[in-house]
Order: structure tokens, then sequence, then C-alpha cells
């Protein structure tokens, strides 16, 4: 990197702290710290909602798979999230901004006290809340790894820097900090995946290598089936997507209940639902070029990274690192916020009474405070990720894995279809996940490496949500679970407009746990 690079993306990081400091100004209450208000146009969450969706991981792990197994990744990835969108805008997007109007809520944790009750709650609040650290700290190191690359800067600077960076907008900014961020974000790795997606198409010659690259890479690159990531990978990991983009990933579901109506948040997932069919496209496709450019890398990871360095002149290596960046910092910003709402309005209510009673300005206080702490805690983890299989195996196995048994109770307990799946349900799903997890990955991982190598994978992250979702479904037929509130709450949710007697909506600030 020159100086100009230097200078570019040091204005990047200048340009995020002074939209943090602005959208301070706009922070009164805690509501409008996590929800922005309930004011958020549509346009902004569903842009905010596709940045929140992937971070610089793309560009580091996602590069590899591209690099080795090419074009699946568009399919099982993009085109599954795109799907699980459509998906959402009628089933659970609407629903998440109901549920603010309902019970003014403003962390998507905080209905599952009146849906199942407070232990529930707190199970999936304190397993989602750890599994949340780690998923960011995955972010945080596959950041770092593009700083390294293109600057030489070490790993911990690398995650000093943007941690920090993204740690002072959130802090101070909320959901609001995130949302802007989120668009300006949105505008400069636009114009970076622009630049380098011009630049791989002057080098192999022109606008006809998108149809003829493929003849020149290894077999199989342009299947949308490849190696492990087979047919039945690809089924799962769209119910996986459906769950953690409609809100099993909690910043995702902030989006939405920050949307003014049912109707603004289906509008902002189907806005999302474009965004990742079409843009990801011109993103990967430097990343499928790859092997013709850089043949034989050790280290596929980089593969993004060093195209960026061979194809572009100073000046714009820094705004494709800031595009880079503008990913992961969009991301753990908003996990951030939902974490600390989780913490803010579900967790501690329950570990200290005090918080019940907390004033406007306490909250908002303990919600930054939280949001300061999670960030924190994240970049340590962020430090130690190979402890845990690297990046790779923290964001598709790790969080792939457990993100569907946490998810499940919360998505399908909105739905009139699960009603009669109540706490046993909920709480054995979770327990069944889990447990399938650690046998998956830690017990019969050999004797599944014996049958088929390129099973592992796929059973890993299939085992524990297929499992959870069939016991969740399965005791809700055995024993179902009758309680009038939690049916109150489902049948009011169906609309905008009707407002059902037994579900009181209750002022900001006052948990019911």
């Amino acid at each position: 990197m020159g100086t100009f690079d230097w200078v570019v993306l040091w204005a990047y990081f200048l340009l995020m702290v002074g939209i943090g400091v602005w959208a301070r100004s706009q922070i009164k209450t805690a509501a409008d710290f996590f929800t922005a208000g309930g004011r958020m146009p549509w346009w902004l969450s569903g842009v905010s909602h596709h940045m929140s969706g992937y971070s610089a991981a793309v560009f580091v792990g996602y590069a590899a798979i591209a690099y080795t197994a090419g074009f699946t990744l568009y399919v099982w990835w993009a085109i599954g999230i795109a799907f699980a969108m459509v998906v959402g805008s009628v089933l659970f997007a609407p629903r998440w901004s109901r549920l603010r109007q309902r019970l003014a809520i403003i962390s998507p944790l905080e209905y599952l006290s009146t849906r199942y009750n407070v232990p529930t709650q707190q199970v999936l609040a304190w397993s989602g809340g750890a599994l949340k650290v780690f998923d960011v700290g995955a972010k945080w190191t596959a950041t770092a790894l593009l700083l390294k690359v293109f600057a030489d800067v070490p790993l911990v600077w690398g995650v000093l820097l943007t941690g920090g960076v993204t740690l002072i907008y959130s802090t101070i900014g909320g959901l609001w900090a995130d949302a802007l961020t989120d668009f300006s974000q949105f505008v400069i790795q636009l114009l970076a995946g622009i630049v380098l997606f011009i630049a791989v198409l002057a080098k192999l010659g022109g606008v006809s290598a998108l149809w003829t690259i493929w003849d020149q890479l290894p077999p199989g690159h342009s299947s949308p089936f490849n190696g492990q990531y087979t047919i039945v990978f690809v089924l799962v990991y769209l119910l996986i997507n459906t769950l953690s983009y409609n809100g099993g990933t909690w910043n995702l579901a902030q989006r939405f209940i920050a949307a003014p109506s049912g109707g603004d948040a289906r509008k902002a997932a189907l806005l999302s639902a474009a965004l990742y069919l079409v843009w990801p496209l011109i993103l990967f496709f430097p990343m499928w070029a790859a092997p013709i450019l850089l043949p034989n890398l050790d280290q596929p990871q980089q593969s993004y990274a060093l195209l960026t360095q061979s194809l572009l002149p100073t000046g714009l290596i820094g705004l494709v690192l800031a595009g880079m960046f503008a990913h992961t910092m969009a991301m753990t910003s908003s996990d951030a916020n939902a974490v600390s709402a989780v913490v803010t309005r579900d967790i501690l209510p329950v570990i200290w009474k005090g918080a019940k009673t907390m004033s406007g300005q306490t909250e908002l206080f303990v919600g930054r405070l939280s949001t300061f702490l999670f960030i924190a805690l994240s970049m340590g983890i962020a430090l130690t990720a190979d402890s845990f299989g690297g990046v790779l195996g923290l964001i598709i196995l790790w969080f792939g894995a457990l993100v569907g048994p946490i998810a499940i109770p919360m998505l399908f307990g909105m739905l009139p279809a699960f009603r009669r799946c109540g706490p046993t349900a909920a709480l054995a799903s979770w327990a069944t996940g889990l447990i399938v997890f650690v046998l998956v990955k830690y017990v019969f991982v050999d004797q599944i490496k014996a049958l088929n190598p390129d099973w592992v994978t796929s059973i890993t992250v299939a085992g524990p949500v297929l499992c959870s979702l069939a016991v969740f479904v399965v005791i809700g037929l055995v024993a179902p679970w009758r309680n009038a509130e939690a049916d109150a709450l489902i049948d009011a949710l169906e609309s905008d407009e009707t407002a059902v007697a037994g579900v009181a909506a209750r002022s900001p600030g006052v948990s019911r746990a």
C-alpha cells in the first residue's frame, strides 16, 4: 500500500467515526439506540440488512471457496439468501415490526418471555450471546488478515484498528449510526467492487471473459455443486439461511424491528433479496477468475487481496480495502447493537432486579456499556481464532451449525402453525441441536470421514438444525402446549391494524422478565 492508499483508508475510518458522532444527537432513549425509534425508512433498512449480512470473511474465507470450488459459492450462499429473504418477506419480516408495535420490544428475544416463558428466553439469550462473540471474533480475524496481506500489519494491530473504530461509532451512535454507516459503506464497497470487476475483465480480454473463463478453470468450477458443497449441503444451508437472515441472527431482526410497519419491513426484506441476487455476481467474479490469474496459490484465502494488489493502482487499493472493511464493520457493529439489546432487556433484568426500574437514561447508558464490552470481548476472541478452527471453522461450521437450534424457537414461535410448540419443545429443540453438534463434530467425525470426506461439512451443518427442527415439531404434536397469552400474541402479529385483547403493549424500559 502506498501513501495515498493509507490516506483513503484513514479518511474512511474518520467518516465512520463522524457518522457515529452525528447519530449521537438522534439518540434520546434506549428505543432510539436499539431500534431507531421504529422510524427507519424501508430502503435504509433493506440496504442495512444486506450490508449487515456478511463481512470481510467473504473476501477471505469465501474467496478461498471460490478459488477451490467455483460457482457453487453463489448457489449455496447468494441464491440461498435471496430465496430466504423472499420467504421471510411473507412470514417473518412483517412480524418483527409488529412485535415492536404490540409489545414495544427493543430486543429480538424480548417477546419470548410471553411466547414461551422466562427460562426459555434466558437459555436462548445466553447461548446466542456466547455464539455471537465467537462469530464476530471471526469477522475481526478475517479483516486483520486482509490488512496483513495488504500492508504487513500484524494481526493484533489489525484487530485493534478495525475493532476500535467500530467500538467508537457503535457505542455512541446505536442503530442509527449502524444503518447510516451501512449505507455509506454500501456506496464505498459498490465502487470498490466494480473497480476490481472491470480490472479483472480487462486483464482477461474483455466482456467475453464472463463466459470464457469457465473452460479455463478446473473441472467442477462451473457446477452448482462441487466437492463437499453437495446438494444436501446446499439444501440444508437454504434452511440455515432462512433462519439466520430472517432474524435468527439477531442484528438482522433489528432491521425489521426498526421498520415503521409490517409493510415497510416486507419491502426492506425484498430489497435485500434483490441485492443478494445481483451484487454477488459482480463481487465473486474476481474470486472465480483468481485460479487463472494467480495459479497454484498455497493460501487461496489471500486470492482476493492479491488480485487487488496486482491489478489496481495506488489509491484504488485503499478504496477496495475500505470496501472490505465496510462489510465487517457493518456486520459487527449491528451484531454488537443486537446483543447489547438482549443483555439490557432480557438478561440483566433477570440477574439484577434493579434493572426493571431503570430510568430511560440509565437504560441507555447500560446499552452503550454492553455494546462496548461485547466488541472488546469479541476482539479478544479474534486474537485466538486458530484455537476454534480458523475463520472458516468459526463462520461455516460453528455458526452455521449452532444458529439453527437457537433460531428455530425464535422464528417458528411467531407462526400460527407452531402455536402448540411450547417451552418444552423450544428447550428440547435447542438442547438436541447442541448435543448433535458435539457428537458430529467431535465424536463421530472420523467415522464420517471414513465413509466419505465430502460429507463432513454437510453433516456437521445439517445434523444439528434438522434434528432441532424435528424435535420442535414432534413435541408440539405429541404434547401440544396451550397458553392464552401466547395465542393472543401470535394472532396479533397477523396484521398491522388488528389489536387483539390479551396482548398489552408495554412501555420501553419495562421488561416482563
